[in-house]
């Protein structure tokens, strides 16, 4: 089985690259491919020739997408096309990522599979078309929906921060910080993710996928969980998505259940707050009291 990844450098890419066997793995950057550019993308997939393309390019800046839609477009739908012509010509599986921002947040009960979609931003809507357009286009795929995702590379459109690195460091350089307590998540380790892509790939069970580390929380008790396993001494304080203000809607409540995955008896990702233990544990950034009493 030969895995080609696109954007093999970024948050999930450096974690896919980890789990992937080096003799599988075909790793490509923007350096080696562009989704938006069809000629060159063909080119690359022609002369790598591999079983299954992993697709992690996304315009993903959520507030930018909405003064930049054409730009969001361009990348999470016609760059998806270009990929789905590819797959068709050379029998290939896509494996392709999305978002829980694809639901609008009305529901109290984590969101399925089986939900509908109804995005409230432009981010969003972007996404939900590639999707659509993939389910139109392919019998072999997996579309993996994941949320709130942080890894040990960092994601390139906040300068390799993610949020736990941003909390943490809003935390040392200002000593207070002010959090939103009006969305709920399932955030999620990429490392988890990434072991688990790799296992699905591996079966014929194609479609949509969520894949999230278990349980839910609002960003504030993300933070304020991070602030304790970490020791960080900080005045955190709640806020609202209104006095936050951000240029995108958000929807108020977008945890995801992995109910697919659950029914084929292979969802045994961790609970959040292990998941960020052991991120936090790997950037060497654990507090002395948890690192003692995980040994």
């Amino acid at each position: 089985m030969k895995i080609a990844l696109i954007g093999a450098d970024g948050q999930l890419g450096s974690d896919l690259q980890k789990v992937i066997p080096a003799s599988e793995l075909i790793p490509l950057t923007l350096k080696d491919v562009d989704i938006t550019d069809a000629q060159k993308l063909e080119k690359v997939l022609l002369a790598c020739q591999p079983d299954i393309v992993i697709n992690t390019a996304a315009y993903h800046n959520v507030d930018a997408c909405e003064d930049n839609l054409e730009a969001a477009f361009k990348v999470n739908v016609l760059g998806v096309k270009n990929l789905c012509r590819s797959a068709q010509k050379n029998n290939i599986i896509l494996v392709h990522f999305s978002t829980d921002y694809v639901f609008d947040g009305e529901k109290t009960t984590p969101y399925s599979e089986a939900d509908c979609p109804r995005p409230v931003n432009a981010y969003g809507i972007s996404k939900l078309a590639g999707e659509l357009y993939i389910r139109s286009q392919l019998e072999r795929y997996f579309i993996v929906r994941s949320a709130g995702l942080y890894g040990v590379a960092g994601c390139m459109a906040t300068g390799r921060l993610n949020f736990v690195e941003i909390m943490l460091k809003l935390a040392r350089e200002k000593g207070e910080v002010k959090v939103v307590d009006d969305q709920i998540v399932s955030p999620t380790y990429t490392l988890d993710l990434a072991r688990k892509v790799y296992g699905l790939v591996q079966t014929e069970h194609y479609g949509i996928f969520h894949l999230v580390n278990h349980g839910q929380c609002s960003w504030y008790e993300f933070a304020k969980k991070i602030f304790e396993l970490t020791q960080t001494k900080v005045k955190l304080e709640k806020t609202t998505t209104a006095a936050f203000g951000a240029r995108a809607r958000r929807p108020a409540y977008s945890a995801l259940d992995n109910a697919r995955l659950r029914a084929l008896g292979m969802d045994d990702m961790r609970e959040w707050e292990a998941a960020l233990g052991a991120y936090l544990q790997e950037m060497g950034k654990l507090g002395s009291h948890f690192r003692e009493s995980r040994v």
